[in-house]
């Protein structure tokens, strides 16, 4: 796997999708035998996976799964929840204690570890002992928003490697820029995104879009510039992204990251969708949609009701879905499928934010 490559799958097997995933580029060969591999899902607060908040266990199993069976055991699931909330609790209600017992893997709650400073840039940083020692970092973020920082992704993910005290002096310094320094300190060695149903734009869950999608890379600024995309903004709105590439974490020039898709998403039933969600859906005329798409349009929609420029689309909704193949004439639609309409954003699927500047030239 190339630094500059994004890897990407979709389907509702999170097991199979992440083993498949996994033997595609290869991840045992770049771990060397007998490494101490940290395993760091996102469980800020002790909510199932489905309510868009955190990492979903079953991605999580097929990771250990794929690991185990080439020779990889020595593994260490490791967290902290947030300032606030407790991380055992979070372990338990997000399955992680039955994962870790199914498959015994050593399980780790940073807030209870010895914590050691590290320096740079001028910032002093206290970081779990053990978080420090991983010889191989696997980072398992959830692509979902955040009231602060509007997305939430690998870099902002290691925050749960630091004590309370230092989540909240991060907070105090604005949160940025100390999220770029903290990934100067403490490296990653590679990205597992959970894609399957992140929040539309709150840390904490209850409003998930569902995407069924799983992808993975090894820069860590890529790829949060990547879920930038996904969530319709332009990584250079994000100020840690922006930060982290000055500081050379990893490039944020999306424009040369090469795409490897395994499997294109079939049309599949959604969940019943939250309030917010159902409410931004009066938008969208869907026929048979993916729901890769799907969300990418909710997610633009979403950022569009925010500059009150939802109500044209409530008039006119948008046209989505493989049901509109071969549709001519009026109507504005999203998708390579709706490339019949007068007006239509390509892609398949396109991201939020070229579906949002997409949007935003028709209002």
């Amino acid at each position: 796997m190339q630094s500059n490559e994004i890897a990407i799958t979709y389907g509702t097997d999170p097991v199979a999708m992440t083993k498949e995933l996994l033997e595609r580029v290869a991840l045992a060969d770049r771990i060397p035998q007998g490494a101490r591999i940290g395993l760091k899902p996102n469980l800020v607060v002790a909510k199932p996976s489905e309510t868009g908040a955190t990492t979903s266990p079953k991605m999580v199993a097929g990771l250990i799964e794929y690991l185990q069976e080439h020779g990889r055991r020595n593994l260490l699931i490791l967290e902290g929840s947030w300032v606030g909330d407790s991380t055992r609790r979070a372990y338990e209600v997000c399955g992680y204690n039955a994962l870790a017992k199914r498959y015994g893997v050593d399980i780790l709650d940073t807030k209870q570890d010895r914590y050691i400073t590290r320096s740079y840039d001028g910032l002093t940083m206290q970081i779990s002992r053990q978080a420090a020692e991983i010889e191989f970092f696997i980072n398992l973020p959830v692509l979902k928003g955040h009231c602060q920082t509007m997305v939430t992704g690998a870099l902002k993910n290691m925050k749960g490697c630091l004590s309370d005290q230092e989540k909240r002096h991060f907070h105090s310094l604005g949160l940025h820029h100390p999220i770029a320094v903290l990934n100067k300190i403490l490296r990653q060695d590679f990205i597992l995104v959970d894609s399957l149903c992140g929040d539309l734009d709150f840390e904490e869950g209850g409003n998930p879009v569902v995407s069924n999608r799983i992808f993975c890379g090894l820069d860590p600024v890529l790829i949060d510039s990547y879920i930038a995309s996904q969530m319709g903004y332009e990584p250079e709105e994000i100020d840690y992204i922006r930060f982290a590439a000055e500081l050379g974490v990893g490039s944020d020039r999306l424009e040369e990251a090469q795409f490897t898709v395994l499997h294109k998403e079939e049309a599949l039933p959604r969940p019943t969708p939250s309030r917010r969600v159902k409410r931004l859906a009066a938008a969208i005329e869907e026929h048979d949609a993916c729901s890769a798409c799907y969300a990418s349009l909710i997610r633009a929609l979403h950022r569009l009701d925010g500059e009150n420029g939802l109500q044209d689309f409530l008039r006119n909704p948008v046209l989505i879905g493989q049901g509109c193949k071969g549709m001519q004439g009026g109507g504005t639609g999203v998708g390579n499928c709706t490339k019949g309409l007068a007006k239509s954003c390509p892609g398949c699927p396109p991201s939020a934010a070229d579906v949002y500047r997409f949007l935003s030239e028709q209002v």
